[in-house]
């Protein structure tokens, strides 16, 4: 017999399981947390509520507020209304008669014009929106069928100009009556753009007299925009303010730029002055405008004045009256305005000189550049004028004045120097430097000198420029510029002398004697800047960049620093050019220039050694380095004189080596040019068997080796017996890749594995790196025919797919790749 539990009872009994179920459940997920908690890092994590069996889950949030849905929903059924309306006057407006059609429109626009009282007394405000809207349009379509009935002869334009501002004034009074409508107002005011305009144009009006229009509607726009309380309408005539207002000024600037004669510039001149007392007044009574109606004016201004002077001038000319013109407006700095307003004129002046400025570049840039096509045609004889020289230009008949443009700018920066804030000061001194040497540079082709004057006044300016960079850094000059101005005028000037210093170079190479006298003063002038700044030493200081103090101090010091080594670098180049030019000049043959100008790395390492640590030392040194390879390049084709050249550079690094400092580096330099001397020396003797000289040196040299490594066990490999495997391996490399027998690279073969496997028992790298190096080359030599038939039988597209998957098999690999260079790197490290 079974005992089953009443309802009540087993419905108890079911909630005590569950009960004991949740709890356990509770339970495990906290354990479960902890232990995730000891496995990863915490997390911030939002708290999330437990569900209940008896919880519901919460509603969604509506996507969309019902504000939005009903102004949606009330723009959508306006512009609906709006369509209807326009359908209805357009297409089926012939069949009513005209009583029904005064009916028709006349009832719904004030219909339409008087709901919007009604529901905003309800509080409906957005209803009261989209119905005050279709008024609006309404009334325009009132405007146009009484057009279409009453008056079909009138002039459209000067009709639509009338519906305008009747509906302007209309509109405006209906926003001003209804003032918590937001669509009126802002509508009076866009349409109240169009009347003035339309009527100039249905008048037949020039131009200027359309400006004109234009010019008071924004007059208007901007009282309306000054005087008028409701925010949106004001935004509107700002705006179109700006753009009716601009409108004019581009009209009127154009044909004053165009005009034929004074005459016909002074009438855009007019509005131009004009615009510009409407922008100063709005920069003095609207202050959140005052900086854009300053620049506008002050470009106004100034297109107005340069257009009526420039018709009776040369257009050059013409440049230096507008610039003129825009320097004028500097005097608002004096001036009793806000200075929001003094810093838009003071703007309008800048850009007006930027535009000089930019237009008188092209001819600087002909000037430097140009010469750089004479040089395929050196010393073919001196031009007939600097125009000449330099080739095909910019037009210099039309600018003529580019000097004096340039001459202007600089005066003005100069002279606002002292007005400047102290950031940019540096700026303004910096280009009045560049600016003033342009303007040197560039007078002789503007005004067509002769072709001496053009290359002396490329060795003024590049020697003023030299002067200034010396001169701000000299602790004896009365009237140095201050430290934070010092570093930008000083590396200006620099760079100004070494473009006008290259530029001067190229020009020279017109006529043999131009260039041998102007790389000798380019010579002098390096050399003597360079011993000048040493006087600054003493001035500039050390510095340790920790405090503000010493800040500029150490940048000073920095800077002669570095100006002293390009001067001395710059120097050396300037010889080895000279050296090249006097050789030319006495047709010595190419090897024979070569002999010479080995004298200059000698004179480097003499140098050198007299300087010692100085910061020049080292920089002159390397550039002398340098012209040995210019060297080698003039012997090449000849090998006993590359092997002469190999062996006096040799010569070279082995006297620079008796200097301690210099002994590591030089002494391993010398020895590599001594034996590169030798092979060259052999392959110029058609040497077949170079063993045959080079192991009679070997075997001393490695005697010598193993000598010293018993006397200095800490001396490395490479210095014992580097050079005497060397001396033997390459060349025999060099003749087995060029032997077709066996012999040879079999006997190479063994005598490298020999040597490797000395290098890897004995734990010395110079063995193990160059035994192994040659072996593996002579084994690539013997088996590069069966490579090269092995890749030729192969499919095209199987030597990519290889290595893509050697690519992507390294990169797999990629750390355990680096490991094991890594360890390779610390194995060969370790030997000696």
């Amino acid at each position: 017999m079974e005992n089953v539990p009443r309802p009540a009872e087993e419905l108890a009994v079911l909630d005590r399981e569950l009960a004991r179920i949740d709890a356990r459940r509770a339970q495990l997920l906290a354990r479960r947390s902890y232990l995730l908690t000891l496995l990863t890092p915490p997390r911030p994590v939002a708290p999330r509520p437990r569900r209940t069996p008896a919880a519901w889950p919460a509603a969604r949030a509506p996507e969309t507020s019902p504000p939005s849905v009903q102004n949606a929903l009330l723009a959508l059924g306006g512009v609906l209304l709006t369509i209807a309306a326009i359908a209805f006057t357009v297409v089926s407006w012939g069949s009513m008669g005209i009583g029904g059609r005064s009916a028709v429109l006349g009832t719904v626009t004030a219909a339409a014009l008087a709901t919007p009282a009604l529901l905003l007394r309800r509080a409906l405000t957005s209803t009261a929106e989209a119905v005050g809207a279709l008024a609006l349009v309404l009334t325009v379509l009132d405007a146009y069928a009484l057009y279409r009935v009453a008056l079909p002869d009138t002039d459209p334009l000067g009709y639509t100009a009338a519906a305008c501002a009747v509906l302007a004034a209309c509109w405006a009074a209906y926003g001003l009556l209804l003032d918590r409508l937001r669509t009126p107002l802002p509508a009076a005011v866009l349409t109240a753009q169009l009347p003035l305009p339309l009527w100039a144009l249905a008048a037949g009006a020039s131009q200027v007299t359309f400006a004109w229009a234009l010019l008071a509607t924004a007059v208007a726009d901007i009282a309306i925009a000054r005087w008028t309380k409701p925010e949106p309408a004001r935004s509107v005539a700002g705006v179109t303010a700006w753009v009716a207002g601009g409108w004019a000024l581009l009209i009127a600037g154009g044909l004053s730029v165009t005009a034929g004669s004074s005459l016909d510039a002074a009438r855009p001149g007019a509005l131009l002055l004009a615009g510009a007392a409407v922008g100063l007044l709005a920069a003095v009574r609207v202050p959140g405008v005052a900086f854009a109606g300053a620049l506008v004016a002050g470009l106004a201004a100034t297109v107005a004045t340069g257009g009526v002077l420039r018709p009776s001038v040369p257009f050059s000319w013409a440049v230096v009256g507008y610039l003129l013109c825009g320097a004028a407006l500097l005097a608002a700095v004096r001036a009793p305005l806000p200075r929001a307003a003094v810093h838009g004129l003071c703007t309008a002046a800048g850009a007006v000189v930027t535009v000089a400025v930019l237009w008188a570049l092209p001819s600087v840039a002909a000037t430097l550049l140009g010469p750089v096509s004479g040089v395929d045609d050196i010393w073919s004889g001196a031009p007939g004028g600097a125009r000449e020289a330099i080739g095909t230009g910019p037009g210099w008949s039309a600018m003529a004045t580019a000097p004096l443009v340039l001459l202007i700018t600089a005066g003005l920066l100069a002279a606002a120097y002292g007005r400047l804030p102290a950031s940019a000061r540096p700026a303004a001194l910096s280009g009045a430097t560049v600016l003033g040497w342009a303007a040197v540079l560039v007078l002789p082709t503007a005004l067509d000198l002769g072709y001496a004057t053009a290359v002396a006044t490329g060795l003024v300016t590049t020697a003023g420029a030299l002067t200034l960079a010396v001169y701000a850094h000299l602790p004896s000059a009365p009237r140095r510029p201050a430290p934070a101005v010092l570093p930008a005028v000083s590396t200006t000037a620099m760079i100004c002398a070494l473009t006008g210093a290259g530029s001067v170079s190229m020009l020279s190479l017109a006529t043999e004697t131009t260039t041998h006298v102007t790389l000798g003063a380019l010579l002098a002038l390096f050399c003597g800047a360079a011993v000048a700044l040493n006087a600054a030493g003493t001035d500039t200081g050390t510095g340790t960049g920790d405090d503000t103090e010493a800040s500029p101090s150490a940048r000073a010091a920095f800077l002669v620093r570095s100006f002293q080594a390009l001067l001395a670098c710059l120097a050396v180049v300037t010889a080895v050019a000279l050296l090249c030019a006097l050789c030319a000049s006495a047709a010595l043959p190419r090897e024979h220039v070569a002999l010479v100008v080995l004298a200059v790395p000698a004179a480097g390492a003499l140098l050198g050694a007299r300087l010692r640590r100085h910061p020049v030392a080292l920089p002159t040194e390397l550039t002398a380095a340098g012209a040995g390879l210019l060297a080698l390049g003039l012997a090449a084709g000849r090998p006993e004189t590359v092997a002469l050249v190999l062996a006096l550079s040799g010569v070279v690094a082995a006297g620079a080596a008796l200097r301690p400092d210099r002994r590591p580096a030089a002494g391993y330099l010398g020895a590599a040019l001594f034996v590169l001397a030798t092979w060259v020396r052999l392959y110029a003797s058609d040497v077949a068997t170079p063993e045959a000289y080079t192991l009679p040196v070997t075997v001393p040299a490695l005697v010598v080796g193993v000598l010293r490594r018993r006397g200095d066990p800490e001396a490395s490999s490479w210095t014992a017996y580097g050079p005497g495997l060397a001396a033997t391996l390459l060349p025999s490399l060099a003749a087995a890749w060029g032997d077709t027998h066996w012999l040879r690279p079999l006997t190479l073969g063994i005598a490298a594995l020999v040597v490797t496997l000395a290098g890897a028992r004995l734990r010395l790298q110079a063995l193990l790196v160059l035994g192994g190096a040659v072996l593996a080359l002579d084994t690539l030599h013997e088996l590069a025919p069966y490579i090269v038939q092995v890749v030729g039988a192969l499919p095209r597209w199987l030597p990519p797919a290889l290595a893509g998957l050697l690519l992507l098999a390294v990169g797999a690999t990629y750390e355990r790749r680096l490991n094991d260079a890594r360890r390779l790197r610390e194995s060969l490290g370790r030997m000696r």
